[in-house]
């Protein structure tokens, strides 16, 4: 399978951007949990958010909890990031990924994920 990320670029503070993570090969239903990470320059990559994909439980970090929506089209077979009140400190590389074999505990954890997007870049600028 492979995971296609899009939808960053640039935007200024408190603005809005939507990014898109396509499957092909593979269906997300056949994942336990579909989530998104992000990685800033210099730093350790970070989960954001993720979606259990049986039930549509969402998970997020307490830094984006509020601002950032995740969802997924099962017909399109692709979940969304949804990000308003953006800040600069958003900036970062943004993956999307899938785990097969993820444990409900373990879902914030980058270990947890077996297919990972390129990633797509979104930059905030104040």
């Amino acid at each position: 399978v492979q995971l296609q990320a899009s939808g960053g670029g640039l935007v200024q503070t408190g603005g809005s951007l939507r990014l898109s993570c396509v499957a092909s090969g593979r269906t997300f239903n056949r994942y336990r949990t579909v989530g998104w990470f992000r990685q800033a320059p210099g730093k350790e990559r970070e989960f954001v958010a993720t979606i259990w994909w049986s039930t549509g439980s969402t998970t997020y970090a307490d830094s984006v909890k509020g601002r950032f929506t995740i969802s997924r089209d099962s017909a399109r077979n692709t979940v969304y990031l949804q990000m308003n009140s953006l800040k600069p400190e958003d900036t970062a590389v943004y993956y999307c990924a899938a785990g097969a074999r993820t444990i409900l505990s373990a879902r914030t954890e980058a270990t947890s994920y077996d297919q990972w997007g390129q990633g797509t870049l979104v930059t905030v600028s104040s």
